[in-house]
C-alpha cells in the first residue's frame, strides 16, 4: 500500500493493472493479483475499470493505517515528544469562498465539537514558504476528521483540521478534501477575525503552531 501511496493513490486515482502492480512489486502476476484482492477486500483500496483500464484509490481506511505507520516511524526517528510544527509562510486574499463554508452549520457544528470553535466567518490564507512547503504533506493522513454531508442543492466534501494557534490566538488548520488552492496555500480558522485581531494584511509574515492529533 505504501508503494501505491508513493505513486499518489491518497489524492486520486492511479491506473493500476496487474502487470504493472506486478512490476512495481518485483513479484509474479498472480502474487501481486492477490494482494491487490486482499487490499480491496480489507477496505484499504477501492477498484474498478473504465477506458478499458484499470484503476484504483487508498480509502480512507487505507489512509488511517499509513498514517498510523508513519506515526511510528516518527516516534522511532524523531523526538517523540515533539507534537506540533510550525509553518511559515505569508498572508494572502483568498477567493471569497471561506466565508461561505464557515457559515454552514454542517461544518459549523462539527468545528465546535470536534475543535472547540466556533468560527468567525471566513478563513485566513496563508500562502506557505519553501522551508514549510514540504511540511504540509506530514498533514494529508491524519488529523480530526471532518465529514461531508448534501443539501438540497449540493454535496459537501470532507476535510481534515488540527488545532493549531497564531500569535498565540486559538485556531485550526483545515485541509478540504476539495479546493481550488494549490498546495502551497493552506487555511486557517478561529473565533477571531485574524486579520483585525493581529493586525495582519496581505504580505504580512505568520507562524502557525500545529499540533499533531
Amino acid at each position: 500500500m505504501k508503494r501505491l501511496a508513493l505513486l499518489g493513490a491518497v489524492r486520486e486515482p492511479v491506473e493500476m493493472g496487474i502487470h504493472r502492480c506486478s512490476h512495481l512489486l518485483s513479484q509474479s502476476p498472480q502474487t501481486a493479483a492477490r494482494k491487490l484482492e486482499v487490499l480491496e477486500r480489507e477496505g484499504y483500496i477501492e477498484r474498478w475499470k473504465a477506458r478499458g483500464k484499470s484503476w484504483l484509490i487508498i480509502t480512507d481506511k487505507g489512509k488511517e493505517t499509513l498514517f498510523k505507520e508513519y506515526m511510528d516511524y516518527k516516534t522511532i526517528f524523531s523526538d517523540k515528544h515533539k507534537k506540533k510544527i510550525v509553518l511559515s509562510g505569508r498572508v494572502v486574499s483568498g477567493l471569497g469562498e471561506g466565508q461561505y463554508y464557515t457559515s454552514l452549520e454542517g461544518y459549523r457544528t462539527q468545528f465546535k465539537e470536534k475543535l472547540g470553535i466556533n468560527p468567525y466567518p471566513g478563513t485566513l490564507n496563508i500562502k506557505l514558504d519553501e522551508k514549510s512547503l514540504p511540511l504540509r504533506s506530514m498533514f494529508e493522513l491524519g488529523g480530526i476528521h471532518i465529514e461531508g454531508f448534501k443539501t438540497e442543492d449540493r454535496t459537501f466534501g470532507e476535510a481534515r483540521c488540527y488545532p493549531a494557534t497564531i500569535g498565540g490566538l486559538r485556531c485550526g488548520l483545515v485541509l478540504p478534501q476539495r479546493s481550488h488552492h494549490g498546495d502551497d496555500i493552506i487555511e486557517v480558522i478561529s473565533p477571531y477575525y485574524l486579520r483585525e485581531k493581529l493586525g495582519l494584511k496581505d504580505g504580512s509574515e505568520v507562524k502557525v503552531e500545529v499540533q499533531l492529533v
